[in-house]
């Protein structure tokens, strides 16, 4: 990653203003936008961090994307996990590195990304999308982030509901409408001790799942949701901004503790 930007790479390109661009580096490509435009070849085989002028003068920084920058700049079919849960979901649910973890749905492969980085070459992250295209969409994103689909990840389409895993599971995360209705068959893979975690937007959605889960016997389960505030910080002018990220979904976490 300290190597000069190749062809081929994501670049993040940032403007005086803090507007992100996200680019795929091209010999002989230009990228354009309102302020004018930038040959690719300005960047490839300079440093990260290397500062630009585009055709009108207008500064440039180009970095490598930050997981978060791909993550809201990707192409997306279903809706993406966003950073803030992202991140949240990974400490909460404890993603560990050799971690065996179980997902549905895939989605477009944000979440998937970071619990593929957390487990890393020593775990698993099996995940299931029920629908054709958004598991392409999420091939697509994790190849374009990775470089290629890493050996620990196992992309599956089809019902987490018929899932067949052929260890027990340490942690399952679910993105789905209605997580209670694969509760039972994701108790029959989760070792002693395992968490699972669920990520609904509703209060009516966290209810069903709560119920569920408390009348299959797990337990510490808890559910919070992330708000994000950012500050503008400008010498003794220090205000929180005007826009946040607010509500997006809510976090479910419970302990399985066995088959009893």
């Amino acid at each position: 990653m300290s190597a000069p930007f190749e062809p081929g790479e994501r670049a993040l390109l940032v403007d005086r203003r803090g507007r992100r661009y996200l680019i795929t580096l091209r010999p002989g490509e230009r990228f354009h936008f309102h302020q004018g435009f930038l040959g690719h070849d300005a960047i490839i085989g300079a440093r990260e961090g290397v500062r630009l002028a585009a055709s009108s003068g207008a500064p440039l920084i180009a970095y490598r994307p930050s997981l978060a920058d791909f993550i809201l700049k990707m192409p997306r079919g279903a809706q993406v996990i966003y950073p803030k849960d992202v991140g949240y979901i990974v400490v909460e649910a404890d993603i560990y590195p050799g971690a065996t973890v179980l997902e549905a749905g895939t989605g477009s492969g944000a979440l998937t990304l970071a619990l593929v980085r957390a487990v890393g070459e020593r775990g698993t992250v099996i995940t299931y999308e029920a629908r054709e295209e958004f598991a392409a969409r999420a091939r697509a994103n994790i190849e374009s982030f990775l470089g290629k689909i890493p050996d620990e990840l196992d992309l599956r389409i089809g019902d987490v509901a018929e899932a067949s895993v052929d260890r027990p599971v340490d942690r399952v995360v679910l993105d789905l409408p209605e997580p209670w209705r694969v509760l039972t068959s994701a108790m029959r893979m989760m070792r002693p001790g395992a968490i699972f975690c669920s990520y609904v937007p509703t209060t009516t959605q966290v209810g069903q799942t709560t119920e569920a889960l408390r009348a299959a016997g797990l337990a510490e389960i808890a559910t919070r949701e992330v708000l994000v505030r950012a500050w503008h910080v400008d010498g003794q002018s220090i205000r929180p901004e005007h826009r946040m990220v607010g509500h997006t979904g809510f976090v479910t976490t419970a302990r399985f503790l066995g088959i009893q």
